[in-house]
């Protein structure tokens, strides 16, 4: 067993999805699919606490197209339909004999939609998944001006835009809002991860299409698709998605079960770690994955 990741790359839709893995190099594999603007660091501190935790998994955490250490699709438009696509080739290719599958935020989406287009994994997790609508609801206005935001970015000449898009001010304002621990070492250390790592996008043009992608839908579209074993992790005090629609969301999939974790917000990959990674644990072994 590896805690330690080994990198390696994938061939999906003419590019090379670079990926970290973590754990038994044989094992059952779980794949992480990370959230908006971020990359396979986002879930690094889940991956390497499940390999301590379940030493059995072989887990592995791809960097998203445009994101990362991952290229683009070239000539494709990064909606979620793209991201579907590319999650179900990239499973088909990392794992071929079988998988479980954890989507984190945005990567609720692409699990959904891939599931929606014929994945097949034996478990499905989300974490924080987006069960409402963006432009509905108290989150209304703040994704308004983030459209804003964006689309004036992709007005700007290269450059330009990429400072806009990577101004730490901005990047700053994002972490403080979303972040809801007290512990000053450990909003030190997530205003640290997104700094680092909340810009590492391919190029402007890819970022408005994932941001749009992440916008104009929801889990809930896709709920009939969900025929596996669910396990949702929801945080108490998420802004981008209410409790009450990750309630709504449980009941819309068959047998879905539901853990809230109190007083943490929409960075639970973050913030409770150690809950998570217990829940987590418990669903796949439990299931006999």
């Amino acid at each position: 067993m590896s805690i330690a990741p080994v990198s390696f790359s994938e061939a999906t839709l003419g590019i090379d999805t670079r990926a970290w893995q973590y754990g038994a190099p044989e094992g059952p594999t779980l794949i992480l699919v990370h959230g908006f603007r971020g990359d396979h660091h986002g879930l690094e501190g889940i991956a390497v606490r499940l390999a301590e935790q379940a030493p059995e998994l072989r887990i592995i955490v791809p960097d998203l197209p445009g994101f990362g250490e991952t290229p683009a699709v070239p000539g494709r438009t990064h909606d979620i339909a793209l991201y579907g696509e590319w999650l179900r080739a990239f499973a088909a290719a990392a794992a071929p004999t079988g998988y479980a599958i954890l989507g984190h935020s945005f990567g609720s989406l692409v699990v959904a939609s891939a599931l929606d287009g014929g994945l097949d994994p034996r478990r499905t997790i989300l974490i924080n998944p987006i069960s409402a609508p963006a432009l509905e609801g108290p989150q209304a206005l703040m994704t308004q001006l983030a459209i804003g935001y964006y689309r004036a970015a992709d007005l700007l000449p290269e450059r330009a835009a990429r400072g806009l898009l990577g101004n730490p001010v901005i990047v700053r304002v994002m972490s403080e809002v979303m972040a809801k621990t007290s512990d000053r070492e450990l909003r030190a250390w997530i205003h640290a991860q997104h700094g680092a790592y909340f810009s590492t996008f391919s190029d402007p043009r890819t970022l408005l299409e994932a941001f749009r992608a992440s916008v104009s839908h929801t889990v809930p579209e896709f709920a009939s698709a969900f025929t596996a074993p669910t396990l949702l992790i929801a945080g108490e005090r998420d802004d981008i998605t209410p409790l009450a629609k990750q309630l709504e969301l449980q009941h819309r999939i068959p047998g879905a079960q539901l853990v809230i974790l109190p007083g943490t917000g929409h960075l639970v990959h973050y913030e409770a770690v150690s809950e998570a990674v217990d829940a987590i644990t418990e669903f796949l072994r439990g299931s006999g994955a």
